[in-house]
């Protein structure tokens, strides 16, 4: 049986985890393209990078199945790679840092901007579970009007076992729709 591979697509707005995300699960050193931040930059905070064209890293799920995993930048002046980065996907994640209540608006606007490129499945992820401020996947499916049918998942991207999770989640949902 030929290997078959799996494309998808990691977004969600400036500093949600995306990167964090995939160095987490990735097998290979993960390719960034990650620029410094001028520290006098108050609306970055205490970030020292930010990714201006892509992160990518892969897994091997077995012999014949390999996840490439494509990080989109999170800043809309970079907006222009996310169509580049959503061509051929099978599916996405929208990250959402939890703790970031402002940036909500963002990561729905982003969610519909993908759902616009492909009819794929999507997951979204509520990253920085840890947090002390983080929401809770409840409130943050009211606040961002995801419908009951979207899987809106906890997640950590520093623990593996959490994107692993997240990213099992969608393929199950890409398998699903292959089989129909």
């Amino acid at each position: 049986m030929p290997m078959q591979t799996v494309k998808m697509v990691i977004t969600g707005p400036f500093s949600a985890g995306k990167t964090e995300f995939i160095r987490s699960i990735s097998e290979i050193d993960v390719v960034t393209t990650d620029e410094g931040i001028s520290p006098d930059s108050a609306e970055y905070g205490t970030k020292a990078e930010t990714t201006v064209a892509m992160d990518f890293g892969r897994i091997t799920v077995d012999d014949d199945l390999v996840l490439y995993l494509f990080g989109t930048p999170g800043q809309r002046r970079f907006d222009f790679m996310w169509e580049i980065l959503a061509e051929g996907m099978l599916g996405f994640v929208v990250m959402v840092d939890s703790a970031k209540p402002e940036t909500f608006r963002e990561a729905k606007s982003i969610l519909e901007t993908f759902r616009a490129y492909a009819p794929t499945p999507y997951v979204v992820a509520a990253n920085k579970q840890d947090h002390p401020e983080a929401w809770s996947p409840e409130d943050l499916r009211i606040a961002l009007r995801i419908e009951e049918n979207v899987k809106l998942l906890p997640c950590i991207a520093t623990e593996k076992d959490s994107v692993k999770n997240v990213l099992l989640e969608l393929l199950y949902s890409i398998l699903e729709e292959m089989d129909t």
